[in-house]
Order: structure tokens, then C-alpha cells, then sequence
């Protein structure tokens, strides 16, 4: 039997595979232009730094390093000429089998390639990108002096960002639940509630954030209502994003509460418990833990439109970076601020992948 498995192995895999080594050809000289860009941009960067003062040997050293890690990318491409060789010589010698491994190990080599190429020469564009015009970009945008001087103000400003989008999250939770429920209310005698709701929700959702913060910020003083008139500018940056994403988390909120199955409220009227007892020990526990991802992109967009708030005056991180930038003529505090929302962004983008990942596991393994 193994005999006859041996002797037929070789009509067994079908038709030979095409030739394939023209991507390893390929992904040799990618790999081969990619690593002369990178030494041609690094010389670039030596000498830019050198008409800045910044020459010599100690910032070559790792512009040498990343000259050497460079070559790393022509591992892929070599494997991928070998490949090519194994399979030219599996199929000269009648074995399909291992001419069709050694053809996807060879494609699999030489996109790899491709991919850690197309990585290098977008970081080779961005580094040309900031040593342009003799290092202008790089002064403009990131004076490392400027930078460091103007740290201390930028990030006790930025307190203020945290304290308004902290507040506003929390309000935004109970006012886009509360919303949600109004719209989602039965019976004819809800009806004028659901209307109201209805209309709030696509009122706010269609008002931009920075026209309903600068209505509410320089509108409300204006009014002379008591209480209201006397509030700090956060007070107003924190209702008018309350006003605004509560619109969009009533939505998120609906679209959870819509997707449980009917019968579970069928199920919890039938043992007597009232619409809003249903609701609340039913249908929103579960919808919450099915809503947490979109209802992190929100809070997402919410903390990043805290920097509007300079339109009604508070201090926060952007408006003290604009003045130090102002003071300098130069956008290095800005610089900063986009760094400090990013710092905050990222940890909680990467949790909204994990949790939707973790979902989509728990979907397609059939739980609830």
C-alpha cells in the first residue's frame, strides 16, 4: 500500500503550479531599493542635523543602527529566492506535492517582503517629510526646547479636558438611558414622550458639537437666568456635550435594547413584572454588555471634543497651548496636546478592538 501511495503522489496534486519566481525577483529588488532609500534618507538626516548643530558621532549611532537593521528586509526576499529553487527542483523531479509548498512558501516570503517594505518606505516618506527645507517642519512643529519649557502649563490644562469629558461621560450615561427609555415607552398615552425624545435625538445628532457649545457657553450668560448666568465655562462645555452626545448614546442605548430577543420581555411580563421593573432587571443589563464597544467610540469622540471648549473661553490644554504657540510663533505646544489626547485615546481604542473581538468569539461560539 505505501508503495502504491509513493508511486502515485506524484498525479495526485493535479496540475504543476505557475511559476512563481518572478516574485522573488521582484521581492529581491524591493527589498534591495528599499534598503538604498533608507541609507540615502539616513545620510539626508545626518547631514540635516548637522546644519543644525547636532552633528558628529553620537547622533550617527543610531542612524547607523538603522541603516544595519535595514538589511533585515532582505531575509524575506532570500528565503523567497530559495523557495523559488525548491520548487523548480521538486518539479523537475516529479514531486507536485513539494512543488506546490515550496511555491506558497515562496509567495508567503516574498509578500512578506512587500509588507514590511511598504512599512519602511512610509516611515522613509515621513522622515523626508521632516527634514524638508532644511529641517523646517521638524523646527515648526516639534522644537524639542519649546516642547520641554511649556510641558508643565500644557498638562495642568489638560486637567481641565479630563474634568470636563469625566463629568460629561457620567451625565451622558444617565441622560442617553433616559432618553433611550422615553423613545421606547408603549401605549398610545407615550406617544407625545417619544415624539419629544424623537426629536431631540435628531436635533442634537444633526447640530454640529462646537455650534451647540458656543450657543450654550455665550447664549446661557446672556439669558440672565439665575444660577445658570453665574456657571464657569466647563460647567457649560460639560451640558452642551451632554446635550450633544447623549443624542448618539440614546441611539446606542436603543440599538442594544432593540436587540434583545422579544421574548425575553414576553417572558418577564408573564411572571408580572411592570414595563420599567422588565427594563430594568431584563432587557438593559443585557443590552449594556452588548453596547459597551460603540459606547466607548462615543466616549472616544467625546474626550477629543473637549478641546473645543476654547471657544467659550476655558483654559484648557489647546487654548494654552495657542497662546504659548502665539507667544513663540511656533506650533511646538500644539504638537503637544495632539500627543497627550492621543496617549489617552489609544489604551481605549485597543480595549474597544478587544471587546469586540471577544464578542464576535463569544457569537460564533453560539453564547448570548
Amino acid at each position: 500500500m505505501a508503495d502504491l501511495l509513493g508511486s502515485d503522489r506524484r498525479f495526485t496534486a493535479g496540475t504543476p503550479p505557475r511559476d512563481a519566481t518572478g516574485w522573488s525577483i521582484t521581492a529581491l529588488f524591493v527589498a534591495l531599493f528599499v534598503i538604498f532609500a533608507t541609507w540615502s534618507t539616513l545620510n539626508g538626516i545626518h547631514a540635516a542635523l548637522a546644519t543644525v548643530g547636532v552633528g558628529g558621532v553620537l547622533p550617527a549611532i543610531p542612524l547607523v543602527l538603522c541603516g544595519i537593521a535595514a538589511l533585515i528586509l532582505l531575509w524575506p526576499a532570500v528565503q523567497s529566492w530559495r523557495q523559488s529553487q525548491v520548487a523548480k527542483s521538486a518539479l523537475a523531479g516529479g514531486d507536485l506535492v513539494a512543488t506546490r509548498v515550496a511555491t506558497a512558501s515562496l509567495r508567503e516570503y516574498a509578500f512578506s517582503t512587500f509588507g514590511y517594505a511598504a512599512v519602511v518606505v512610509i516611515a522613509l516618506f515621513a522622515a523626508q517629510f521632516f527634514i524638508a527645507n532644511e529641517l523646517a517642519v521638524s523646527r515648526t512643529f516639534f522644537q524639542v526646547p519649546l516642547i520641554v519649557s511649556s510641558l508643565s502649563l500644557v498638562i495642568k490644562a489638560f486637567w481641565t479636558n479630563i474634568y470636563i469629558f469625566v463629568i460629561a461621560e457620567i451625565l451622558v450615561l444617565v441622560w442617553g438611558l433616559i432618553v433611550a427609555i422615553a423613545r421606547m415607552l408603549p401605549g398610545d398615552a407615550a406617544r407625545p414622550i417619544r415624539l419629544i425624545s424623537m426629536i431631540y435625538t435628531d436635533m442634537f445628532r444633526g447640530l454640529p458639537a462646537i455650534i451647540n457649545i458656543y450657543l450654550i457657553g455665550f447664549g446661557i450668560p446672556l439669558t440672565g437666568l439665575p444660577v445658570l448666568k453665574d456657571l464657569q465655562p466647563e460647567s457649560y462645555a460639560i451640558l452642551a456635550l451632554t446635550l450633544t452626545y447623549g443624542a448618539y448614546v440614546a441611539e446606542v442605548y436603543r440599538s442594544g435594547i432593540e436587540s434583545i430577543h422579544w421574548s425575553q420581555v414576553a417572558a418577564a411580563r408573564s411572571l408580572g413584572l411592570s414595563y420599567m421593573q422588565t427594563m430594568r432587571y431584563v432587557v438593559v443589563p443585557q443590552a449594556v454588555r452588548r453596547i459597551i464597544p460603540p459606547l466607548l467610540n462615543d466616549f472616544i469622540g467625546l474626550q477629543k471634543d473637549t478641546a473645543l471648549v476654547n471657544v467659550i473661553g476655558s483654559i484648557d490644554a489647546f487654548n494654552q497651548a495657542r497662546i504659548v504657540a502665539s507667544n513663540h510663533f511656533n506650533l511646538s505646544p500644539v504638537t503637544t496636546v495632539a500627543l497627550l489626547f492621543i496617549l489617552i485615546t489609544i489604551p481605549q481604542t485597543r480595549l474597544v478592538d478587544k471587546l469586540i473581538e471577544r464578542d464576535q468569539r463569544r457569537t460564533r461560539a453560539g453564547g448570548n
